[in-house]
């Protein structure tokens, strides 16, 4: 909306538009009790389709997440599909919800708007674990997939996820193409509830759900010694979706059954139990798993976040202490032991590969180069590792695993996407062959490290609403404090990057927002680079890495960190030091108002 726009017309315009009584009403009392600063964060702006498609919270107004904006990004997203696939109409596209606040209406309102273009829609009418989307996509060789779920943001929040016909979430420049259709087509074509009753509309589940699961039992290698694993493995679905799942993969590998967490087991969109519905935010988000645990004798926890594509792991020591795994740990025990499981199969004279996230660890690299195998890191989001192993399949590599230090997880080309469904199956099965041998997880993580040394991580996020707060901080990491921009706004100098972080040399630095990276000759990264998002690498002389970036989906700007060394004492003295140097030195919290991460 233009800005010469008065936000009282700018209110109007919505009720004109919105056919939701709920939503108009909101609108209509901010009006009548003039409320226009509320007004102006809910309707200046339009909320921005990116490659993670749309997340926000659930609220009436142009930037939220509501019945409107739902059906003007599904008109958008219906035209640039039509326009750019061929046979669109008849390929059809595949809509899968989850358990949240809205998420069902979503579903059938953006079913509704494909079905008034005569569009074939299948759309799974119960609830599914994210993957099921680009499982549906992929084997219906559908023209794109859609998933309402805002996956582990807190409950006000929703979200509308996009694959495209290779089952991949979308990467640019389709979401600029889509975003511009959607703000091209503002007024509803269409406001149906009862899309999901419509004779065309095809529900896809009875098929599709066992064969998804005939494609994740493929991966199971030991059923009979699975059969026979005494190991108890407890399970929370984080009040998501992901029980039926897990419960019917343990069943397909042989497993005796998981023990559920009783209070976090059935999808609440409330999430009571939790502040974060996040099993990556710490060990208080899965207090009640643990609780579980100690009651009935087990040492293993599995969690899924609320739509089951992400997955976490923890283990009870000898001394009675639980441990929970990083997602870059689990990663790296994954990548080894689907490595040692694939040269058993006999098939280790081909190309094989593995890949990961620019911020994940750097083990997976070295892993990579000791064995002898490929190994590539891409931008951050699984759309961009989806896509690059799709390109690597073409170029004739087998791509066994990939995965993101966020818990996600690739297994295989069931999905070229995270699932956490098909993690849960193929860790409980490594666990049940280490316990068989007397080796606990962590024992198996140390056996890892003593080969290819030792990965310290330190990584976590401050949170900051203000996007000027936030372009503050990383211009001044480029140009120091006063940094000068000429008459079009851009910067008119060199980057000046800082020479060491606390005593520690930088000696190169990549930036992907900017497109500058020091190390190279004529200065251009070998990554995209995403001028819409902010992210910086920094290289130190001692070996560290560390990443700063900002979330595609929350206000955070995140941090990743990682240090090697010989023994692991060293490796954690040197994260914690070099941590606390640059949270102080290019953060700075206290000056510019960040919140450090709240725990779950």
């Amino acid at each position: 909306m233009a800005s010469r726009i008065s936000i009282t017309e700018l209110a109007q315009e919505w009720l004109r538009l919105d056919q939701n009584p709920e939503t108009r009403k909101e609108i209509s009392t901010l009006l009548e009790t003039n409320n226009n600063a509320e007004l102006e964060a809910r309707l200046r702006n339009h909320i921005e389709f990116g490659t993670a498609g749309l997340r926000a919270s659930m609220e009436a107004g142009f930037s939220r997440m509501n019945d409107l904006t739902v059906i003007q990004a599904s008109q958008g997203l219906c035209l640039y599909v039509l326009e750019h696939v061929k046979d669109a109409k008849e390929r059809g596209v595949v809509i899968g919800h989850d358990h949240r606040h809205h998420s069902n209406d979503f579903a059938r309102l953006t079913a509704g708007v494909f079905l008034s273009k005569g569009v074939k829609v299948y759309a799974y009418k119960d609830l599914v674990h994210t993957p099921m989307v680009p499982f549906g996509v992929k084997s219906l060789n559908a023209a794109c997939g859609i998933m309402i779920t805002a996956s582990h943001n807190p409950k006000k929040d929703n979200g509308y996820k996009v694959y495209w016909g290779n089952a991949c979430q979308i990467i640019p420049p389709h979401d600029e193409g889509i975003a511009k259709m959607i703000l091209d087509n503002l007024d509803p074509w269409v406001w149906d509830y009862k899309s999901f009753e419509n004779p065309a509309l095809i529900d896809p589940t009875d098929k599709l759900v066992p064969a998804y699961f005939d494609q994740v039992e493929k991966l199971c290698i030991a059923k009979e010694d699975n059969a026979a694993s005494d190991t108890k493995f407890v399970y929370t679905a984080m009040h998501g979706v992901g029980y039926p799942f897990a419960k019917q993969v343990f069943e397909r590998f042989g497993f005796k059954p998981l023990i559920p967490t009783k209070e976090q087991i059935e999808p609440d969109p409330e999430f009571p139990t939790v502040v974060f519905p996040n099993p990556e935010e710490g060990k208080g988000a899965l207090a009640l798993a643990f609780k579980t645990a100690d009651e009935v004798g087990a040492t293993v926890v599995f969690a899924n976040d609320p739509d089951a594509d992400r997955f976490t792991v923890a283990e009870k020591q000898d001394n009675g202490e639980w441990i929970l795994f990083t997602g870059n740990q689990i990663g790296t025990m994954f990548a080894c032991n689907a490595l040692e499981n694939w040269r058993s199969s006999g098939k280790s004279d081909a190309k094989v590969a593995m890949l990961c996230s620019t911020v994940s660890s750097n083990m997976l690299a070295k892993v990579s180069k000791t064995e002898g195998i490929h190994w590539e890191d891409t931008l951050t989001g699984f759309k961009w590792i989806g896509n690059r192993a799709i390109d690597l399949e073409k170029e004739g590599y087998n791509v066994i695993f990939g995965y993101e230090e966020a818990i996600g997880f690739m297994l295989g080309d069931i999905v070229r996407d995270k699932d956490g469904v098909s993690a849960l199956g193929c860790f409980a099965q490594m666990t049940a062959a280490l316990y068989k041998k007397g080796v606990k997880i962590s024992g198996y993580l140390d056996s890892l490290y003593k080969k290819y040394g030792y990965f310290v991580s330190a990584n976590s996020y401050f949170i900051c609403y203000e996007k000027e707060t936030i372009d503050r901080i990383f211009n001044k990491m480029r140009f120091g404090a006063s940094p000068q921009n000429d008459e079009t706004g851009r910067f008119s100098h060199k980057p000046t990057y800082p020479t060491h972080i606390g005593p520690h040399k930088v000696t190169n630095v990549r930036d992907l927002t900017l497109g500058y990276d020091t190390s190279k000759k004529d200065g251009v990264p070998t990554l995209p680079v995403s001028p819409s998002a902010q992210m910086i690498t920094f290289y130190l002389e001692n070996g560290c890495v560390f990443t700063l970036r900002t979330s595609g989906t929350e206000p955070k700007i995140k941090y990743y960190l990682e240090v090697s060394s010989s023994t692991q004492q060293e490796a954690e003295l040197q994260a914690k030091e070099i941590e606390a140097a640059m949270c102080s030195q290019l953060l700075e919290p206290e000056v510019n108002g960040l919140q450090y991460r709240v725990s779950a």
